[in-house]
């Protein structure tokens, strides 16, 4: 995987078809956990062999089970409540908007899949999608945190340890010895990896306005 890169005025990452299928069934699943359609994953789109896929995406299962959760904490950090001391206000704010935040985050997310599911490793966003990209990327890692139980930054240090000290035992044949929760640590490492892209997007964004700024 390599971070967003500016080339002719375009932001373009890589990723390997694993990574692409992985991160497009995450988009996908949090499409559904707005309430969106399936964005096409019925149709299985690319994704690795299933001999490959099967540790990989059972991490990713039970996210959809969420969706007739309506205290489920996952939607209520992509929707919160405007007035959490006010239930009548918060109620009435949410009748009033929600159904246009759900819709503009859906479309947001639709757009990053059919990008992810294009052929070839290359991710490439234009500038004025640049933005909206970054925000959909903030509304998985959103999902992705409530899951992991992060909450402040200790907890972030936290699960940064585990995936530090999960990746030393893979690589001294010891992950027998190690007591973790596999499913945290790769859930860890794809919020991790999910923020690096986003951070990479953003300063192509920033780098851009600056380039622009001194024309």
């Amino acid at each position: 995987m390599r971070g967003f890169a500016e080339r002719d005025g375009v932001a373009v990452a890589e990723l390997d078809e694993d990574e692409r299928a992985v991160v497009a069934r995450i988009v996908a699943d949090v499409g559904l956990l707005l309430g969106g359609e399936a964005f096409g994953m019925q149709s299985e789109p690319v994704r690795p062999e299933r001999d490959e896929a099967d540790e990989i995406f059972a991490h990713l299962a039970g996210l959809e089970d969420s969706l007739a959760e309506p205290n489920d904490p996952a939607i209520l950090r992509l929707l919160p409540n405007a007035a959490p001391t006010d239930r009548e206000v918060a109620s009435e704010f949410r009748r009033l908007t929600e159904g246009d935040l759900r819709d503009t985050k859906v479309r947001r997310l639709r757009t990053m899949w059919e990008q992810l599911s294009e052929d070839g490793p290359e991710w490439e966003v234009e500038r004025q999608d640049a933005m909206a990209t970054a925000a959909a990327l903030t509304d998985i890692r959103l999902v992705l945190a409530s899951r992991l139980s992060l909450n402040t930054d200790e907890d972030a240090d936290r699960l940064h340890t585990e995936i530090q000290l999960a990746e030393h035992a893979l690589d001294t044949d010891a992950e027998d010895d190690l007591m973790v929760d596999p499913e945290r640590v790769w859930l860890g490492m794809l919020y991790q990896a999910l923020t690096w892209l986003q951070e990479s997007l953003v300063t192509f964004v920033v780098n851009s306005e600056e380039s622009d700024s001194n024309e």
